[in-house]
């Protein structure tokens, strides 16, 4: 957890949108831009359109919530969430590729993209494999004019080293509607008990793991965290309900909720 510039506690809100795609809706992202501070925007290649992308960009900029890439594996009909045997090179070219559409984008609608945090599978990858890690750092490098985005990953991780490594600014993410393993790993969707979506659940484990740095794993281990943000998932069920509580308990809590961008 940071400190506002005020000096008081401090913890974003973050929110994967913009995945619908042509007639097909996916998620409530105008509901869930009332609460989070964040949107990580779809960015073309598992989920949304340029229609979509704008859109959801649109409605950032209206409400006031930082902009972010969301690339993952060019993968639509696995909603980017099965991994590919993409080379190093490959991986940093599919990832400039959508992070630059999607700051064109955002400069027609008058906002900036701010940070990158990568999606599903490519996400997965990247906190286990050093090098993939090192392919999605070096497409945000690239795309940083200033090295002024951000790379959003899990703070004990390839990730957070291949950010350091390149010189990134690293925003440390922590998930509130997804359980962890014994070893600290999000649980595979695959199994059961993966999502979380009982709000009295979520606000208990979001406030443990922003005000004490800790989650319990399904094994019932109390695993260390860091937490600069906060993931709920746009599509997870009740997701604009589990929003409001999550704000509202740490609110609650004194702890101010501002994007970290």
């Amino acid at each position: 957890m940071r400190a506002d510039r005020t000096g008081h506690p401090a913890v974003d809100l973050n929110s994967d949108l913009g995945e619908s795609f042509g007639v097909w809706r996916l998620g409530q992202d105008e509901a869930m831009l009332d609460y989070v501070t964040s949107a990580n925007i779809a960015c073309g290649l598992h989920a949304g359109d340029p229609g979509v992308m704008r859109r959801t960009v649109s409605l950032a900029v209206a409400k006031g919530v930082a902009i972010g890439a969301h690339p993952g594996y060019p993968d639509l009909q696995g909603f980017g969430r099965r991994a590919m045997a993409l080379t190093g090179a490959e991986i940093t070219d599919c990832v400039l590729y959508q992070i630059g559409a999607l700051q064109a984008i955002a400069r027609a609608e008058g906002g900036v993209v701010s940070y990158v945090k990568p999606h599903g599978a490519l996400y997965n990858k990247g906190e286990t494999d050093p090098d993939v890690a090192r392919a999605v750092a070096e497409a945000v490098r690239l795309a940083s004019a200033e090295r002024e985005l951000r790379l959003v990953a899990s703070s004990d991780s390839p990730m957070a080293q291949a950010a350091e490594e390149a010189g990134l600014p690293f925003v440390p993410e922590v998930f509130g509607d997804r359980a962890y393993d014994d070893a600290g790993r999000l649980v595979p969707r695959s199994r059961p008990g993966s999502v979380v979506s009982d709000p009295e659940e979520v606000e208990v484990r979001v406030t443990g793991m922003v005000l004490r740095g800790e989650v319990k794993s399904v094994g019932g281990r109390i695993i260390p965290i860091k937490a600069g943000t906060v993931c709920l998932h746009g599509d997870t069920p009740g997701a604009p309900a589990l929003a409001r509580a999550v704000r509202s308990a740490l609110e609650r809590s004194g702890v101010r909720v501002t994007a970290f961008a």
